[in-house]
């Protein structure tokens, strides 16, 4: 047997024993040590740098991908990434603040779109005759029969696990039982009188974050809610890298489901302990996600959903019992996937259709939900168009210098001034410790209007300021200083980050032309503007309008609706209505493959630029620029669409 050596993690101090060749950032992982790793232990978005304190011969040699990532005083310092590195022997491993993930901020919070209740799961109260010797029917006969003869229920079954819970349960209850029907199926027999104990739980599995909602089902309302980091993450920082790990083998994929189904267990865990309510009482799940979130979370291979013509398993909303797909909630209770609409346009578009409404309105709606998957809905009551953009991980802080996730110490806002000098916000109030999404989001807007960046994005050599300095990789603007910050390194954005959040907001400004070009719709025609999700509830929508993420429709128009697909996961659990309608309408929505349209990639080189390469299409940024003084002397090269 192989010698167990050590890692003891600083500054916790926690020891794990472990063997020879066992990967760190696994071992990290598996001992709950907080450390980020955004790209799923490939190497890339050098997130999980770690510092070697004692015995660095104990390791791995340095790796090319970390020789690319880490700079020449990190490596002396005895930086490594987590990820590539392999254990020899004992070690001493500091996990450095800019590494550590924090608290996150997670929304759980939507519109609510109000539904007439009407869930699927009922309970019935029955006074039973007791079997006799001149009436010596068996126990579900009674049961059955009772049932439509108080209640008027015609051709309802019995679970058989159910079954075997009758006979006691009957005489427990001293034949005085509830019944709780799913639909016309008997999923659980009470003694007693239970009725109004009646559970559901709605969870959006999104692609970086879960947020889950205890409801009552009497009343339609929300009981608690809870929210966690998708623990798929580690496996791969977008749907693409966690398809590409699941197609490995059915190990892999296995790995996955189990990940993401302990998640969902661990909320409802977190649920039933501040409520008290009962894991018996929650009779249904309802969930959504993206068809990648979908596909894995049921166990349903997603291989061939990143292959063209990329092609999911089915459309329609998939029904199976708690006990199969390993949900703990009531062991015979239903849990019930939303239809998804096409290719990456999951359950949770739907659910954005479906509390947004647009499937009911005269007047157009463009609808978005931002993420690392962005979809997009275009239309009204007489067609809807969808599409999907692979907006990337950027927004979450992958391959950004000094990004993060939104979590305390990240700088969530800024604001530069004339003179160059920066006023940021942090979350929670907390000394800076890197840079979020929307925050990105602002400095692209900010140093677009004093002129520290071009339309192109590229940096002003001509600037005179020591926040515009040289680095590693070119020129880099200093957000923070060192003595400002908790790391005690300064906060830079650099070139590199400001070509990556151009791709992203590039994709979803793709996304909404072509869709757009298709209605034959121009900006003036779009009446409402709804953004979903918890990056988009943060982002100043004034800033994204500016550098050409939003289309330049007047601020009024929008409507941040926050985790709209988590609003229709709950109307949805409520509601046999909803579901109806959701199933009908997914069928009706026509699925657009961005890579498909001939102008595809004309679209995606001028909405790389700031906001557009035809500035015409944003008259109110080209006035802004002109009175700033910041309207381009030589126009960007527009390709013609």
């Amino acid at each position: 047997m192989a010698r167990e050596n050590s890692v003891v993690f600083q500054p916790e101090g926690k020891r794990v024993a472990v063997r020879p060749d066992e990967n760190l950032l696994e071992v990290a992982k598996l001992a709950g040590v907080d450390i980020t790793s955004v790209c799923g232990g490939r190497g890339s978005c050098g997130k999980c740098k770690v510092i070697i304190e004692e015995n660095r011969g104990n390791v791995s040699p340095l790796t090319e991908k970390e020789r690319k990532i880490l700079s020449y005083a990190e490596v002396a310092e005895g930086y490594r990434l987590a990820c590539c590195t392999v254990i020899k022997g004992s070690v001493t491993v500091k996990i450095p603040e800019e590494s550590r993930t924090g608290r996150q901020r997670l929304q759980v919070e939507g519109i609510e779109t109000p539904v007439k209740l009407n869930p699927p799961v009922r309970k019935y109260f029955l006074r039973l005759p007791k079997p006799s010797l001149s009436d010596p029917r068996p126990d579900a006969e009674i049961l059955l029969d009772e049932l439509r003869r108080q209640k008027g229920l015609q051709n309802v079954e019995m679970d058989f696990h159910v079954l075997q819970t009758v006979p006691v349960a009957l005489r427990r209850g001293e034949w005085n039982v509830t019944v709780v029907l799913w639909n016309d199926r008997i999923i659980s027999v009470d003694p007693g009188d239970t009725t109004k104990r009646l559970f559901g739980y709605a969870v959006d599995v999104g692609t970086t974050k879960l947020a889950g909602y205890l409801l009552d089902l009497s009343t339609g309302k929300v009981v608690a809610a809870d929210s966690l980091m998708n623990p798929q993450i580690p496996y791969g920082e977008d749907v693409i890298a966690r398809i590409t790990y699941a197609s490995r083998g059915s190990k892999e994929q296995k790995k996955l489901q189990k990940a993401v189904v302990g998640a969902v267990n661990q909320m409802v865990n977190s649920l039933l302990e501040k409520t008290g309510v009962k894991r018996e009482e929650v009779y249904e799940m309802v969930a959504v996600g993206n068809t990648a979130m979908h596909h894995l979370a049921l166990g349903i291979c997603p291989k061939y959903l990143a292959l063209s013509p990329y092609t999911p398993a089915n459309r329609r909303g998939v029904n199976v019992t708690a006990r199969n797909l390993g949900v703990k909630i009531n062991p015979n209770g239903n849990v019930y996937f939303l239809p998804i609409i096409g290719g990456f346009v999951g359950a949770d578009t739907t659910g954005v259709l479906l509390a947004t409404e647009i499937y009911k309105r005269d007047e157009v709606c463009l609808a978005i939900d931002i993420g690392t998957n962005t979809e997009v809905l275009l239309g009204n009551r007489e067609e809807i168009l969808a599409c999907s953009c692979a907006s990337g991980p950027a927004f979450e802080g992958a391959h950004i210098k000094h990004g993060m996730r939104a979590a305390t110490g990240a700088i969530e806002k800024i604001r530069i001034n004339e003179d160059l000098e920066v006023e940021y916000g942090t979350i929670d109030g907390e000394k800076p410790r890197g840079i979020c999404g929307s925050a990105m989001v602002d400095f692209l807007a900010e140093a677009l209007k004093v002129g520290v960046i071009d339309v192109t994005g590229v940096f002003n050599k001509e600037i005179d300021s020591d926040r515009l300095r040289g680095g590693e990789g070119g020129l880099e603007f200093v957000v923070a200083w060192k003595d400002e910050t908790s790391t005690g390194d300064d906060i830079v954005i650099t070139q590199g980050d400001i070509r990556e959040i151009l791709l992203a907001k590039a994709a979803i400004h793709t996304g909404i032309s072509i869709l757009m070009r298709k209605k034959g719709l121009a900006e003036r025609d779009i009446t409402l503007f709804f953004i979903a999700g918890a990056f988009g509830s943060y982002i100043n929508p004034e800033n994204a309008r500016i550098i050409g993420m939003y289309p330049e429709l007047p601020l009024e128009r929008i409507r941040v609706v926050g985790n709209a697909a988590g609003t229709g996961a709950r109307m949805a659990l409520c509601s046999k209505d909803v579901r109806e309608t959701a199933e009908r309408i997914v069928g009706g929505i026509r699925y657009v493959e961005l890579a498909a349209e001939a102008c595809f990639q004309a679209e995606f080189l001028n909405s790389y630029f700031l906001p557009y390469a035809d500035l015409s299409k944003y008259p109110e940024t080209s006035e802004l620029l002109r009175k700033l003084g910041k309207y381009p002397k030589k126009l960007p090269v527009y390709f013609p669409t």
